[in-house]
């Protein structure tokens, strides 16, 4: 009797088992809709790559501007070269918005430096164009060589505006002028400073140029040429 009731026992706690199994895998084995998509910095959600994966229409007219929105970008830019470049950029990609825009390129400058003073080139791979990664590159590996490193400390960009925008056969290019504030110092192996002063925040001046093919479903932007005011 106290053989077939742990028997028993033994082949319940089997079946609990493999139902446990079975309900386990269901839930690992399934999309649930909440997944976390490619992280997109420049604030806007692709509808198009929405659609592919959801298996949904995308409506038109979802990307209206808003009467505030326009409101605000005709103060900005007014009659200028630049509003004429953004119009043009939205008759290809209806979603663009400036102010959006800058933003998301505000988030992309402080990754980009800090990741250059960390060497850290996974991520600068997937934000630079194949040309400026090179640059990049190429620095980082004559820093390594000199076996100096730079310490970067960014206090805050102060603004991003701006100043180019036009839309290149499919290509949407924006050039961004940033001012931020930043400690840049370079220590050689032995911890001396051989370059700048880890008290002093200067104001910087970048010029960047980002560009995005349209017809892409990456929302993200590479950057394609960097250079200093003249």
């Amino acid at each position: 009797m106290d053989g077939a009731l742990e028997y028993f026992e033994i082949l319940l706690l089997a079946m609990l088992a493999v139902f446990l199994i079975y309900r386990l895998g269901s839930v690992l084995g399934k999309r649930t809709g909440h997944e976390q998509r490619p992280q997109d910095l420049f604030g806007r959600t692709d509808d198009r790559a929405a659609a592919k994966e959801d298996n949904v229409v995308a409506l038109p007219g979802r990307e209206e501007m808003t009467a505030e929105e326009e409101a605000a970008e005709a103060e900005a830019y007014g009659a200028s070269p630049v509003a004429a470049g953004i119009k043009a950029i939205r008759s290809a990609d209806p979603g663009f918005r400036p102010a959006e825009f800058l933003e998301g390129a505000k988030m992309a400058f402080e990754m980009i430096v800090l990741s250059f003073a960390q060497e850290d080139e996974r991520t600068l791979k997937t934000l630079l164009s194949k040309d400026v990664f090179q640059d990049f590159q190429n620095a980082i590996a004559m820093r390594k060589k000199q076996q100096n490193k730079l310490e970067t400390t960014l206090v805050g960009v102060d603004s991003a505006d701006l100043l180019e925008a036009q839309l290149d056969g499919s290509d949407a290019v924006v050039t961004v002028k940033f001012v931020s504030q930043q400690a840049n110092v370079t220590y050689d192996q032995e911890g001396k400073v051989v370059d700048g002063d880890p008290h002093a925040i200067t104001n910087v001046t970048d010029i960047w140029t980002f560009r995005r093919n349209t017809r892409m479903s990456d929302p993200n932007w590479a950057l394609v040429a960097t250079r200093s005011p003249n």
